[in-house]
């Protein structure tokens, strides 16, 4: 029997995660393109499925080049722990440090940095085109006007076409850097 903290989930490849005791040799590209692809954004609130996946890639190609990897990653941890919605994630201490813990292993199993400003800001700019391409008009402002939107609208993937465009632009980043065995 294998000693390791917390429980497991089984995966998308049939392999098993532990959360609590993440390891990057069981982190899984195809697991992650997966479950990402199959959830939704805002916690399935807008107005049509839209995908963390699809999500990704867009704040991927919003960075520059050399950073692309780890935008596209920058939600990966979300497909071992699932999402969590903002206000209720800044009182949620464990969950934060199990998501750290898992971002970790994932960005160390890719050779990716992680997150910097740079990715925070294509993030905020995503945010900011996805309230107006996909959201209902909110009761109240949220505070992303100083962040700007793409001047492309968001057109929804399915999860399958997601999934496909998520794989698709990692292999393309991946391939100038010897990455091809993840």
């Amino acid at each position: 029997m294998i000693n390791r903290k917390g429980d497991w989930i089984q995966v998308f490849s049939g392999k098993k995660f532990w959360p609590f005791d993440p390891k990057n040799e069981e982190i899984d590209i195809n697991d992650i393109a997966h479950a990402l692809a199959l959830q939704c954004r805002f916690n399935g609130h807008c107005e049509e499925f839209y995908s963390i996946a699809q999500h990704s890639v867009l704040v991927s190609k919003i960075v520059p080049k050399d950073q692309a990897l780890s935008a596209l990653l920058h939600d990966a941890a979300e497909a071992y722990i699932g999402d969590m919605v903002r206000p209720l994630k800044k009182f949620m201490e464990e969950f934060k440090s199990v998501e750290k813990k898992v971002e970790k292993e994932i960005f160390k199993k890719f050779e990716v940095a992680g997150l910097n400003e740079e990715i925070k800001k294509a993030d905020n700019i995503a945010l900011a085109t996805e309230m107006r391409d996909l959201m209902k008009r909110s009761p109240e402002n949220w505070d992303i006007s100083s962040f700007g939107t793409l001047p492309e609208k968001i057109i929804p993937l399915n999860p399958k076409e997601a999934k496909e465009e998520f794989l698709k632009r990692f292999y393309e980043l991946i391939k100038t850097r010897n990455l091809l065995n993840h």
